[in-house]
C-alpha cells in the first residue's frame, strides 16, 4: 500500500522540506519569534545538518520543549515503569492539548531511555497551511484524513491502519494516537470504539490478533491546569446556543498557541502495562462490535487509574458535590486531606481569572463556571470510579 501522502518524510525528503519551510514567510516569522537575533542562514545550516527526523527533533524540538516547560509549568514527570523501554508501542492516550500531548511524550521517551520517539497521528483539519503540514511531517507525524465521503473515508481508514501496523512492525517506531477524535472538552475521557475498529483494519489475522500486533499501551496525561479551559468552556456555550455552530478558521490556531504558551502547573505522564497479555485472554468468538467496546472500556479504566490527581481536581469535585450539581455521584465523598483552604481559595481565584477571559456577547456565567468545574472534577471522578473497588 502506498503511504506517501500520509507518512512522515523519509530522510532523503528532508532537505527539500527544509527548503520549503525556510522559504515560507510565515514560518520565518515563527523562527524570528522563537530565535530572536539568530540569523536565518544559521538556522538553515543547523536544519540541513539534521539528516533524520530524529536528529531534527533532538536539535530543535527537544530543547524548545524543555525550555518551554521550565517557563510554563512547575515540572514535567513520567512513570513508564510498567513497560519495557527496549520495545515499541502504540500509546493510546486521553487528549488534553492539541500540540503538547504528543510533543511532551517525545521528550519523555527521550528522557526515559527509549531508543526512538513516537510517530504522531494528526488530523488533516489542523494542517490547512502548507508549511504546517511540512513541519509536522518533518517531526514524525502521519496524517489522519477526515471529512471525506464515506467510500473514500473507508479506504483512508484502511490505509491509515495499514501504515500504523507497518510503522510498528517494520519501521520499529512507537506511535501516539488520541483515544478519540478531538479533545474531550469536559475532560470526561472515553475511548472511541471506532478508533479501535480502524486500528484492526490493517495487519493480519483476527481482530484480536491485529490489535495485539500494535502493542497498545494506555497512557494517562494529567495537566494540573489547562490553559485552554476558558476556550473550551466558551465553545461549549456556543454549541449549546447554536446547533449549527462551526469553529472558525483561526479557532484551532488560537487553541494551539494558548495551549503551548499558557501556564500548565504540574504535568504527569503515566503508562499502564501493554494490553497484549490481557487481549490474549479474551474469548476469540466475541462479536466484533462487542470486542471493540470491551477493549475501549479496558483502556478507559487503565487511563483513569493512571491519572495524577492534583488539589485542584479534588477542590472542583467537592464544589460540585456540595452544590448538588453532580447527581450521578450522589453519596460519593472526596477523601479528606487532599487540599487546604488555601488551595481552594487559589483555585477559586484562578477560575474567576479564566472566566474573565471568555469573550461572548451574552456569557451564561453559571453555565460557564459549571463547565470549568467539570473539566477539573471529571478526571478525579473517573479516577475514583476506577480505583475504589481496588481499595
Amino acid at each position: 500500500m502506498n503511504f506517501d501522502n500520509i507518512r512522515p518524510f523519509a530522510p532523503d525528503e528532508l532537505p527539500a522540506a527544509y527548503d520549503r519551510l525556510l522559504a515560507d514567510q510565515q514560518f520565518r516569522s515563527v523562527l524570528a519569534y522563537l530565535y530572536p537575533g539568530v540569523a536565518i542562514d544559521d538556522i538553515a545550516v543547523k536544519m540541513h545538518g539534521c539528516k533524520t527526523n530524529l536528529e531534527f527533533q533532538k536539535a530543535f524540538c527537544y530543547p524548545f520543549l524543555k525550555n518551554l516547560m521550565q517557563k510554563a509549568s512547575k515540572g514535567l514527570e513520567m512513570d513508564f515503569t510498567a513497560v519495557d523501554r527496549s520495545r515499541c508501542y502504540t500509546f493510546v492516550s486521553n487528549h488534553r492539548d492539541i500540540v503538547l500531548d504528543s510533543a511532551l511524550l517525545d521528550v519523555l521517551l527521550f528522557d526515559a531511555g527509549f531508543t526512538t520517539t513516537a510517530e504522531i497521528a494528526i488530523g488533516d483539519n489542523l494542517l490547512k497551511l502548507p508549511w504546517v503540514k511540512d513541519l509536522v511531517r518533518v517531526n514524525k507525524s502521519f496524517i489522519v484524513e477526515r471529512s471525506l465521503p464515506p467510500r473514500q473515508m473507508l479506504m483512508a481508514s484502511a490505509r491509515l491502519s495499514s501504515y500504523m501496523h507497518y510503522a510498528i512492525g517494520e519501521k520499529n517506531e512507537n506511535i501516539w494516537i488520541a483515544q478519540r477524535e478531538g479533545r474531550a472538552k469536559d475532560s470526561n475521557d472515553r475511548t472511541a470504539p471506532a478508533i479501535l475498529k480502524m486500528m484492526a483494519m490493517g495487519g493480519e489475522g483476527t481482530p484480536l490478533e491485529r490489535l495485539r500486533s500494535l502493542h497498545i499501551v494506555p497512557l494517562s496525561i494529567s495537566y494540573e491546569y489547562d490553559p485552554c479551559d476558558f476556550l473550551k468552556a466558551r465553545e461549549m456555550q456556543q454549541r449549546r446556543d447554536n446547533a449549527d455552530f462551526k469553529k472558525g478558521p483561526m479557532d484551532d490556531v488560537v487553541s494551539m498557541r494558548t495551549g503551548i504558551m499558557g501556564y500548565k502547573g504540574r504535568v504527569f505522564y503515566r503508562s499502564a502495562p501493554c494490553i497484549d497479555e490481557w487481549l490474549a485472554s479474551i474469548d476469540g468468538t466475541t462479536a466484533k462490535n462487542d470486542l471493540f467496546d470491551i477493549v475501549a472500556r479496558h483502556i478507559d479504566q487503565a487511563i483513569f487509574r493512571g491519572y495524577q490527581v492534583y488539589p485542584v481536581n479534588a477542590v472542583a469535585l467537592d464544589i460540585l458535590l456540595d452544590s448538588g450539581q453532580l447527581p450521578a455521584a450522589e453519596g460519593l465523598k472526596v477523601p479528606s486531606g487532599l487540599y487546604t483552604q488555601a488551595d481552594k481559595d487559589a483555585f477559586e481565584q484562578y477560575l474567576s481569572a479564566q472566566m474573565a477571559k471568555i469573550e461572548l456577547p451574552q456569557p451564561d456565567l453559571p453555565f460557564l463556571r459549571l463547565q470549568m468545574l467539570k473539566m477539573y472534577a471529571n478526571p478525579y471522578l473517573n479516577y475514583l470510579s476506577a480505583t475504589q473497588h481496588e481499595q
